[in-house]
């Protein structure tokens, strides 16, 4: 047991650490006009999504099927009716592969897509932060960005997993997040 338990300390901790110095994308700022792959292996022309919808949550999770990143999907999943009824279409992206994604989106039967982006191009485009924990892999900063008319209307830089969807919520609402 405390074998595991070593390990799963220094990967929070290491994803937990002050992330470097970046480019960061701010409220008012053109929203990246990527492509990325779904979990299905499709692909995804964000500029797309933008132009169709009212508003399009882009969010970033280090590691499918870990219980933070379940806790962040489950929460946009779970105030999925209400979000849709607002405008909202959502878009979940880590370095997971492919399959990995699709596993994870099916285990937790999430009604959006996901994004596989193992090369980085989407995390990259975005500005996300990425940390490299040796012997468990990279792994991309917790973020999320609202976008509406293909402009960051709110970027949140350390989402919260089990509150994200109520912080998109009550932004949509014109109220502070915390």
């Amino acid at each position: 047991m405390k074998s595991t338990l070593i390990p799963l300390v220094m990967l929070s901790a290491a994803l937990a650490a002050p992330t470097q110095a970046r480019a960061e994308l701010k409220v008012g700022d053109k929203a990246p006009e990527v492509t990325g792959i779904t979990e299905t292996g499709q692909k995804l022309s964000f500029a797309e999504v933008y132009s169709k919808q009212a508003y399009t949550l882009v969010y970033f999770y280090p590691k499918a099927d870990t219980s933070g990143c379940t806790a962040q999907g489950c929460s946009l999943r779970d105030a999925y009716e209400v979000l849709t009824k607002k405008g909202v279409v959502v878009i979940g992206v880590s370095l997971d592969q492919a399959d990995a994604q699709k596993a994870f989106k099916e285990k937790n039967h999430f009604p959006f897509t996901l994004i596989a982006d193992p090369d980085r191009t989407v995390v990259n485009a975005f500005g996300v932060p990425v940390k490299s924990v040796v012997g468990f892999g990279s792994f991309a900063n917790r973020e999320a960005f609202l976008i509406k008319d293909g402009r960051i209307v709110w970027a949140d830089y350390h989402a919260k997993t089990d509150k994200q969807a109520e912080d998109v919520l009550a932004v949509i609402a014109g109220q502070p997040t915390g």
